[in-house]
């Protein structure tokens, strides 16, 4: 089974810039459709990013356009999420998921068969 480890979370002031990193124990990671969710507490798990396999289409929910980048650089395994102008709104636990294929949509929790422990963003107002 894939396994999916996430870094680079922690404290940041509002306006200031992190950079999220997902690594991949999957040789075949070039092959998934990639995406990034966040979960504040007693929120639900909501979708931010996603991109394909090859990274050439990306596709981003309302509030993180213009702000945030999502990349990948499959010689390494490793899937990215640029957070920059962060706001205390994106205040969540952030998560790496992976898919084989999409049956539905990029955006629902259970299109997504792998997914990471999560890393803590907190922002500060």
């Amino acid at each position: 089974q894939v396994q999916l480890v996430e870094s680079g979370g922690g404290l940041v002031q509002a306006g200031g810039s992190l950079r999220l990193s997902c690594v991949a124990s999957e040789p075949t990671f070039s092959n998934y459709i990639m995406a990034w969710f966040r979960q504040a507490p007693g929120k639900d798990r909501e979708f931010v990013a996603a991109i394909n396999w090859g990274g050439g289409s990306t596709w981003y929910t309302d509030s993180v356009k213009g702000r945030f980048t999502i990349s990948r650089v499959n010689a390494k395994n490793t899937l990215y999420l640029q957070m920059n102008s962060l706001q205390s709104e994106d205040t969540a636990v952030y998560y790496c998921a992976a898919a084989r294929r999409l049956t539905s949509n990029y955006r629902r929790r259970d299109e997504y068969d792998y997914w990471g422990q999560g890393t803590q963003v907190t922002v500060s107002s």
